[in-house]
């Protein structure tokens, strides 16, 4: 099973609004000893938002999905799910409960007549509780109005002071055993004075006698913003699996970038990087 989120909007994608989803979620993850395996940013395009959970859905991975789960001509997620799925849309009982407290809390103290919940604006609002068959409730401490989840997919609204404690219910509630099960660690450095080509050989080297260790290049043509070392043209260098094989793997990248001449400085997450001789 891997971590995938799917950004649904058309304002996302013409650039009206910047996703702030993605850092989040992979802010969550990593917290909780996870980390994201893709990303999929869709517009509010039915089909293709249909095909997008076709495949999700057949893939087993653990999905959340922002946006489009409203009631206005362009929220099409709860429907495409459904298709997606080949099931009706139904109402769910404890989402009905729970917009209509919803509505009640709205309707003014003052006003001279009583909630009519069969108004056409309120049976309208029931819409938002129309889920997938089967699916169950994300609760929102927002507004009340829930979100659903199906299939390992947890469907959440785009607002993100809706959606990011939605997403931490769902990993806090659904997958609290996951947490921190797999030891996982990240060491890398700055290289300066080698191109990324010189080290690539390097790098394949530790692939092949760490199994299971990965090894990243980040080449910079420098950070003017950032500033200090950042400035200067670099290679982000490191390795990331389980701890004790980085440490080790670490070392004989440290070493391979001696031995090819490499100018380099230490990354430590704790302080402030030093140089090293």
């Amino acid at each position: 099973m891997a971590f995938g989120v799917i950004i649904i909007g058309d304002e996302i994608l013409s650039g009206r609004r910047v996703d702030k989803h993605l850092p989040k979620v992979i802010e969550l993850l990593k917290a909780r000893g996870l980390s994201l395996g893709w990303a999929d940013y869709i517009g509010d395009e039915p089909e293709r938002i249909t095909a997008t959970l076709r495949r999700t859905f057949a893939s087993g991975d653990i999905v959340f999905s922002t946006g489009g789960i409203g009631a206005t001509p362009d929220d099409h997620t709860r429907q495409c799910a459904a298709a997606a799925l080949a099931v009706p849309l139904e109402l769910h009982p404890e989402a009905a409960v729970l917009i209509r407290e919803r509505i009640r809390e709205m309707h003014p103290a003052d006003a001279p007549k009583p909630v009519d919940y069969n108004s056409p604006d309120n049976l309208h609002r029931l819409n938002m509780g129309t889920y997938p068959r089967g699916a169950s409730i994300i609760p929102n401490g927002y507004n009340k109005i829930p979100g659903f989840s199906i299939n390992h997919h947890h469907f959440v609204p785009g607002f993100p002071v809706m959606a990011w404690p939605m997403i931490e219910w769902v990993l806090d509630t659904r997958y609290a055993h996951l947490h921190h099960a797999t030891p996982h660690a990240e060491k890398s450095l700055l290289v300066f004075e080698l191109p990324e080509s010189t080290v690539t050989p390097l790098m394949e080297k530790i692939e092949r006698d760490f199994p299971g260790v990965r090894v990243f290049s980040l080449p910079s043509v420098g950070d003017a913003e950032r500033g200090g070392i950042y400035a200067r043209r670099h290679i982000d260098l490191g390795v990331k699996g389980e701890p004790e094989a980085v440490a080790a793997a670490f070392v004989k990248l440290r070493e391979g970038v001696h031995l090819l001449g490499g100018d380099i400085v230490e990354i430590d997450a704790a302080a402030p990087p030093k140089p090293r001789g």
